[in-house]
């Protein structure tokens, strides 16, 4: 691939094929086939930071366009839906947070939801064996797509229309891209499955290796785009689209029916919002599982002087762990669908309960998951994350996913994308770990209609009531901690954004009990850990954390990982 970046496509290539609104992308030279990676970028005026430079752009665009955050979001999240298929979606689902100019705070709902034919057993053998393999892989593993039901629940906040959102997609899927190396490695990787799980070979697979710079042509998928542009969201969830899925369903044994789809909405939500030291922390409620462990976190490490101890230092370290420990411990035993399940919210975040919480724990040695038990209660791993700010002071952070890479790996027959697998999200029995080691029990247990739990933590914090960081990441169950990481990181730790984002970051999560650690992480550290305990775990990066910094002259840093092909835009 050539490493110049975005000036040589004539601007009639992005002309929007609907005619009058085709000067949609006037004044941009965004080209598909010759583009790179920027991870830091600065500006006045909007940012977008996502997973591929592509959709960065485009969301850049839509803001110089007119529009704002939440209009770049949409754009940017139906981009990577044709982009970025491993994770960026239209067949998958997740959360929005946004902070409006006005001071409005908005959470929105988009998790897919259980299939009306589902239940609580549907992935034990009579025997009582589960079977992940159905739970992980196939047309059996997907939720209700939510996606495209959440795009549309946003859009009243935005101020372009709709087609005109989708219009860059459109043209990206139909007049291609070329992929980047990362890109083709992971298509070669993932064809026999995607032949396996699907009933009809896919744009994503072709009797050759993929290499980086080739171009990946969709025309099922822009048809499908197209759909939505013209019938809004019964393009998707009512007429051949559904019929599409649900073909595609009854091929493989899949359950979801025209109903489930036409039944399907997203749902506003209160939003969390919490204090530490001296800024207020707004994040995506239940069922988002990080609306209650980011602040119980938080709450349990804020009299704690951690600023005094260093970055990654032992001392920091262990703290940090022994309250991720107990925080995934409640995970495990309380959390699931708020629809479906009593889940005691107030308890779990106040800071009252995170002292109890803390009562036992030693800062000399590891507290084994075997004796740390979830607290005493009175009564997901490929995902992506877009964080986006513009001018007028509007910020929105949005984490969606098909969970695991390209998800289900079922791609629908004649309308060309991805079907999520996230019903493995569920408890499929308790006790028995998902496919991120994550356990669950009653609280997250299969029921139809319900919506399974979430590691998404798109989160925005605020100084004096202003947007200062919006901040997500993909990762499954480190999700949360990557996101407490940061924050960490950046308000105690003083750290720049860049290696806020980019240092080595750790994970524990009750169970499996051990420290989970990239390759970067200090030697020192690792071994002062291990002698008080603890088991450490190399393991492959460890999330791809996407941030804005807003400074207080107005102007931002928007800083992409470096862990993947992740790209800042801003202007």
């Amino acid at each position: 691939m050539k490493k110049n970046l975005f000036y040589a496509l004539p601007l009639a290539f992005l002309m929007h094929a609907c005619g009058d609104s085709g000067v949609l992308l006037k004044g941009t030279d965004i080209n598909p086939y010759s583009y790179q990676m920027e991870k830091n970028k600065t500006g006045k005026n909007g940012a977008v930071v996502s997973a591929h430079p592509l959709a960065s752009e485009v969301g850049v665009a839509i803001l110089k366009q007119g529009g704002n955050a939440v209009d770049a979001a949409i754009a940017t999240q139906f981009a990577l839906a044709v982009v970025y298929p491993g994770a960026g979606n239209i067949g998958g689902g997740g959360f929005l947070v946004a902070r409006l100019a006005d001071g409005t705070n908005v959470a929105i709902d988009f998790r897919e939801a259980a299939p009306a034919a589902a239940h609580r057993d549907m992935y034990l053998d009579p025997d009582g064996t589960p079977r992940t393999d159905k739970s992980q892989k196939g047309h059996l593993a997907s939720g209700i797509p939510g996606t495209v039901a959440g795009a549309f629940k946003a859009h009243k906040y935005a101020k372009l229309p709709m087609k005109d959102l989708i219009a860059p997609a459109v043209q990206l899927a139909e007049r291609g891209f070329v992929l980047t190396a990362s890109e083709a490695r992971n298509f070669n990787s993932a064809k026999e499955e995607f032949l396996k799980y699907s009933s009809q070979s896919p744009a994503f697979v072709k009797d050759a290796e993929w290499k980086e710079g080739d171009t990946l042509l969709q025309p099922d998928l822009a048809n499908t785009l197209k759909r939505i542009q013209e019938n809004g969201m019964k393009g998707f969830y009512e007429g051949e689209t559904a019929a599409l899925i649900v073909e595609e369903m009854k091929h493989g044994g899949g359950i979801i029916t025209l109903e489930d789809l036409k039944n399907y909405d997203a749902k506003e939500r209160p939003i969390v919002q919490f204090s530490y030291k001296g800024h207020d922390i707004l994040t995506m409620s239940l069922p988002s599982s990080g609306g209650v462990l980011l602040p119980q976190m938080l709450n349990m490490i804020e009299d704690r002087n951690i600023q005094n101890y260093a970055f990654l230092s032992p001392r920091a370290v262990q703290l940090m762990v022994e309250v991720e420990r107990r925080a995934y411990a409640d995970r495990a035993e309380f959390l699931g669908d708020p629809d479906h399940y009593k889940v005691p919210v107030e308890v779990l975040t106040s800071k009252s309960y995170a002292a109890e919480r803390m009562k036992d724990y030693d800062s000399t040695k590891a507290t084994p998951s075997s004796v740390t038990k979830p607290g005493t209660i009175p009564q997901s791993e490929e995902t992506t994350h877009l964080s986006v700010y513009d001018k007028e002071g509007n910020a929105v952070a949005v984490t969606t996913t098909l969970n695991g890479h390209y998800g289900s790996r079922t791609i629908v027959a004649g309308a060309g994308f991805l079907m999520n697998n996230e019903m493995d999200d569920f408890s499929i029995k308790p006790g028995v770990p998902n496919m991120f080691g994550a356990v669950g029990g009653d609280a997250n247990a299969i029921v139809p209609g319900k919506r399974m739990l979430s590691s998404m933590t798109p989160t925005i914090v605020l100084n004096e009531g202003k947007p200062y960081l919006v901040i997500g990441t993909p990762g499954g169950t480190t999700i949360t901690t990557s996101v407490f990481q940061t924050i960490v990181d950046i308000i105690d730790f003083k750290m720049s954004v860049a290696d806020a984002v980019n240092k080595p970051k750790f994970h524990h999560q009750w169970l499996p009990d051990e420290v989970q650690v990239e390759k970067d992480f200090p030697d020192s550290t690792r071994q002062a850990l291990e002698a008080m305990g603890y088991k450490i775990t190399q393991r492959r990066a460890i999330g791809r954390t996407e941030v804005i910094k807003i400074l207080p002259d107005g102007s931002f840093e928007a800083v992409a990982d470096k862990r993947g092909d992740d790209h800042a835009a801003a202007y």
